[in-house]
């Protein structure tokens, strides 16, 4: 992950269990006494996970950890050049300490991935340590501040106490003890997800739209009247097509991930006391909501750029930099094409379970998330005007038939796939784009569910309220005009229906407009966390960026290629007796 390094990292926030102080040498091979360097600010850690030549998937990570009972240590090794560690952040120049993951062998048997602490770096130089190479990977999309790096060891040795062992421990004698589930190893993955949403990700939709939209109400554009002077752009309605979903988007991850904080706390409590029930649908919610997240908001944040014009393409917009950043984010802590595919593999499991026999009591213990595959379904959609459509339970039983459809043929061509002869796994890869296409309406579904049921709590606030269901609305329906095609599949709805969906969701933008500033406001990023030219509250739009522009290095210097190119060039007529 491009920003993966941390100083001195909270371990809860990884998942992990630290060690109440970390044990290792700043300068040799040699036990040195146990310090509290994490809680001392004395140290500089980073989170060495993907490779050369393995990402998301982890168990293909070839980095090595021997258990060797001799010296009670283990024995971190980079076999191959594959096996080099790439991107950590901050690795490449400043981490003193890199949480490594390897795969563990100790008497003679592989255990699959976990994770050590490895000093690299001496705590009196900063020279790196005997058997460490690290450096930085070169320049990225943006990012340029973050010192990614790569990490190879040769035969680098660290005491045994040096792996995180709440899940699974080895004995002095190499005995390998497993606490938890052999998916318990994949926590700390979760965790990042879970606050990578509403702690960075998202943000950076919040960012981009109150850019764009502020900038929207001051830039003017043509007459919408021949008699008018020129029309703020927010007064377009094709404008308020591009920005105003974007919105809604924002809103709608931001009520989705509390609420996926909420359901990983609960799950966070249970794993710690042995209870790991909720883990699969913790791992399920937390892949599926990234990678939607994720593409939203790289889509969301690139919609804003292009409705902000020429200037939009200037870094002083703040806009190009939110773009790469959000842009990493599709790769970061997973890929978002096999996050999606995890989910699928979640609904799959969960559907035949559905499918149980009625005696069955399997049915009644799928995973909430998951329970609307045993609701009752609408076959037909029921609305005969517009306005039906602006009703939270209408959209959301309509999304869940969707969900279920899909769900249902993703299911269904797997089962047919394996009947005709095909073994598990080529008869997955077989199937994998309408998996996709599933994961994606579930994740769908479930947000706008998260949304209008939060919505719900805010009685005590009606024009709050009013403001944010236009949102819930607006980006419900929007969801359903861009896959209209899943809607008229089965005939759920029909042509007539989807016109109505469109008639409401333009009054929407309408309704929307005179909220919209304020709706960004909410979002309460000064003017120094946006470093906008057109962002800035004061809408001093102009005059900044002319501000700005002067104060660029080559308007400040002297051009050097005068004396070189150009006054040879343009003096090239003159005469030379």
């Amino acid at each position: 992950m491009p920003g993966a390094g941390r100083c001195t990292p909270t371990w809860k926030a990884r998942g992990a269990s630290r060690p109440s102080t970390w044990k290792g040498s700043p300068t040799s091979s040699t036990e040195v006494p146990r310090t509290p360097l994490c809680n001392e600010f004395r140290i500089i850690a980073t989170y060495a996970q993907t490779e050369l030549g393995h990402g998301t998937y982890l168990q293909g990570l070839e980095t090595e950890a021997t258990y060797d009972a001799d010296t009670q240590e283990f024995v971190m090794h980079s076999p191959t050049l594959t096996a080099t560690k790439w991107w950590p952040g901050d690795l490449g120049r400043s981490a003193t300490h890199a949480l490594v993951l390897a795969q563990l062998i100790c008497s003679g048997a592989r255990q699959g991935m976990h994770a050590f602490i490895v000093p690299i770096r001496s705590l009196q130089d900063h020279t790196l340590l005997p058997g460490v190479t690290a450096g930085d990977i070169g320049p990225k999309m943006d990012f340029e501040y973050t010192d990614n790096g790569f990490l190879q060891l040769d035969h680098v040795r660290i005491p045994r106490e040096n792996m995180l062992s709440r899940f699974a421990q080895v004995l002095p004698d190499g005995t390998y003890i497993k606490l938890g589930t052999a998916q318990s190893n994949y926590l700390s993955m979760v965790v990042v997800r879970v606050s990578l949403l509403l702690d960075e990700i998202n943000p950076l939709l919040e960012k981009a739209c109150i850019i764009a939209i502020r900038y929207s109400v001051i830039r003017r554009q043509s007459r919408l009247r021949p008699s008018d002077p020129e029309a703020k752009v927010l007064d377009y309605q094709t404008q308020q097509h591009k920005l105003f979903p974007q919105l809604a988007t924002a809103y709608a991850f931001h009520f989705m991930g509390t609420s996926l904080q909420e359901f990983f706390e609960e799950s966070y409590s249970a794993i710690l006391d042995r209870d790991f029930s909720l883990l699969p649908e913790l791992h399920a919610l937390s892949s599926g909501l990234k990678a939607m997240v994720s593409e939203f908001c790289t889509q969301g944040a690139e919609l804003c750029r292009r409705a902000c014009g020429g200037h939009g393409y200037s870094k002083l917009s703040g806009l190009p930099s939110l773009v790469s950043r959000v842009t990493a984010s599709c790769t970061y802590e997973g890929e978002n094409t096999v996050l999606y595919l995890q989910v699928a593999r979640f609904l799959v499991k969960s559907y035949l379970q559905a499918q149980a026999s009625p005696g069955s009591t399997s049915k009644t213990s799928l995973p909430q998330s998951v329970a609307y595959l045993t609701a009752p379904d609408l076959a037909k959609c029921p609305a005969r005007r517009a306005a039906d459509f602006l009703h939270p339970e209408l959209y959301t039983r309509a999304w869940a038939h969707v969900a279920v459809r899909l769900i249902k043929d993703s299911a269904h061509h797997l089962q047919t796939r394996l009947q005709s002869g095909a073994d598990e796994h080529e008869a997955w890869n077989q199937t994998t784009v309408i998996h996709l296409q599933a994961a994606k309406a579930h994740c769908y579904y479930i947000t706008v569910k998260g949304f209008a049921e939060a919505l719900q709590k805010l009685d005590h606030e009606p024009a709050i309220q009013q403001a944010l269901q236009r949102l819930c609305d607006l980006f419900a329906l929007h969801g359903i005009l861009s896959t209209a095609g899943d809607f008229l599949q089965d005939g759920f709805l029909s042509g007539a229906q989807v016109d109505m969906v469109r008639s409401a969701y333009l009054d929407l933008l309408f309704l929307i407009r005179k909220d919209a500033i304020s709706l960004t406001d909410a979002f309460d990023f000064t003017d120094q966390c946006l470093n906008s030219a057109l962002g800035c509250y004061d809408g001093n739009v102009y005059e900044r960026l002319f501000y700005w522009a002067q104060k660029s290095p080559t308007n400040t210097q002297g051009n050097p290629a005068y004396q070189k190119y150009l006054r040879p060039l343009l003096q090239s007529w003159r005469s030379k007796l």
